[in-house]
């Protein structure tokens, strides 16, 4: 792979040291998408062991969700601050801290109190966060503007396959009677581990700031992203996008497929997980598709629409009717369009800003998971009035707003302007500016 990537992410013409700086970038790419493959593993994996973690604990299922919704609100205000971090001091001196805060939040989470396990869930957000906004800050930094889709949705590839790892790999060894805690442990010694490596495998890089202006420059960042309409479109376009999968699937999948439609437990973790394997393809695929037409906007709309349609079908249509796993391998296929936004917004935003207008869109966007992850777990148990199981009216009621969340969405991105290459193309022909 080091000897192909540099190939794959190389400026035409390059000489023999810009080389040598893309393969650095290539590298450090990499091995911070792996970050982002584990915090997104261990953001899923709760979702195949909600009745060992309810029995550990001592809570409900609803207390249960409502704790592991708790990563939310680390996951969504760091962003903010991960973005700012980036464009201020890159991303060896903040990823392996990330890195490790991650596996402390895991090994509280072992722990089986309810208290320190909110706070690990909270430190798992907080540190979990620098992955994705690191890899995206190293990628749109580092190659070709005409590649930013791709590389995004390749990122975002990473985080899926550990989303899938949660629930495919996790489940049955829950299943085999593994214990939820040691599951835990291994992780948080993982995630310790993964700090030392980051520290040791990322370039260092060279910081240009003038000393003494960082709080000054870290202000008009945020101003300038903030006053954008197009960052605000971009967040609540994605975080729209979002909640089908972050909380839906990942929270609710495994238990809507076993209470509502009567599948066992094996059987619905691999449906379950074939949502965020859809993203596997999804995202880099609509990446791709969108760089080779220049646009972004067809895109994310098409991918909305689609995502709409198997949405429905998921909550209102038959089963049996189609193949066992279609719906919810394509359901993550559509959804990866939702990573689209975030090339938007960078395209929208100065470059010198790129971590911050990262930063902000993922913070818009999980915000939608932080807030709404409590309502849908309050919903459910008014709606059921806490009898167990719950049936399938009563997941069809509480989850149906998700459809007009999505058509929301699809409203919205047709005010988003266009940023693909293929309209920079024809207004730099025309000599505007861009």
């Amino acid at each position: 792979m080091s000897e192909v990537l540099p190939q794959v992410f190389a400026h035409p013409g390059s000489d023999r040291d810009t080389s040598t700086g893309i393969k650095a970038a290539a590298v450090a790419w990499v091995v911070t998408a792996i970050f982002y493959f584990y915090q997104y593993m261990l953001r899923s994996a709760p979702s195949v062991m909600m009745p060992q973690l309810s029995e550990a604990f001592a809570l409900s299922s609803m207390g249960v969700a409502s704790m592991l919704g708790l990563f939310y609100y680390g996951y969504s205000p760091f962003s903010l601050v991960a973005g700012a971090a980036m464009d201020r001091l890159g991303p060896r001196r903040v990823l392996p801290i990330a890195a490790a805060v991650v596996g402390v939040g895991a090994l509280l989470f072992a722990t089986g109190r309810s208290d320190l396990a909110s706070v690990g869930r909270v430190l798992q957000g907080a540190g979990g966060v620098f992955a994705l906004v690191g890899a995206i800050y190293i990628a749109t930094k580092n190659f070709p503007p005409s590649r930013a889709a791709t590389l995004i949705g390749a990122t975002q590839m990473f985080g899926m396959a550990g989303g899938s790892a949660g629930q495919f790999a996790v489940g049955p060894m829950i299943g085999a009677g593994f214990a939820w805690d040691r599951f835990w442990i291994g992780m948080g010694i993982a995630g310790l581990a993964m700090g030392a490596l980051l520290l040791v495998l990322l370039p260092k890089e060279k910081r240009t700031e003038r000393p003494g202006s960082g709080s000054r420059s870290t202000t008009e960042a945020f101003y300038t992203v903030f006053k954008n309409p197009q960052s605000i479109l971009c967040g609540v376009i994605a975080g729209l996008l979002f909640i089908p999968t972050t909380i839906f699937d990942m929270v609710w999948g495994v238990r809507y497929l076993q209470e509502a439609h009567g599948f066992d437990y094996a059987s619905a973790v691999i449906r379950s997980a074939t949502v965020p394997f859809g993203w596997i393809i999804g995202c880099p695929l609509l990446g791709f598709i969108s760089d080779r037409l220049g646009r972004r906007k067809p895109v994310i709309i098409g991918g909305a629409v689609l995502l709409f349609a198997c949405l429905a079908w998921i909550l209102f249509g038959p089963t049996g009717v189609l193949p066992p796993y279609a719906i919810g391998l394509t359901a993550g296929l559509a959804s990866g369009a939702a990573m689209l936004p975030y090339t938007v917004t960078k395209e929208a935003n100065p470059p010198q800003f790129g971590g911050t207008a990262t930063g902000v869109i993922n913070f818009l966007n999980f915000t939608f998971s932080a807030l709404l992850g409590p309502v849908f777990a309050w919903m459910l148990q008014l709606l059921s009035s806490g009898s167990k199981p719950m049936q399938l009216e009563h997941y069809q009621m509480a989850f149906a707003p998700l459809l007009l969340g999505v058509v929301i969405a699809i409203g919205l991105a047709f005010l988003l302007k266009e940023t693909g290459p293929a309209i920079r193309t024809s207004l730099s022909d025309l000599g505007q500016e861009v």
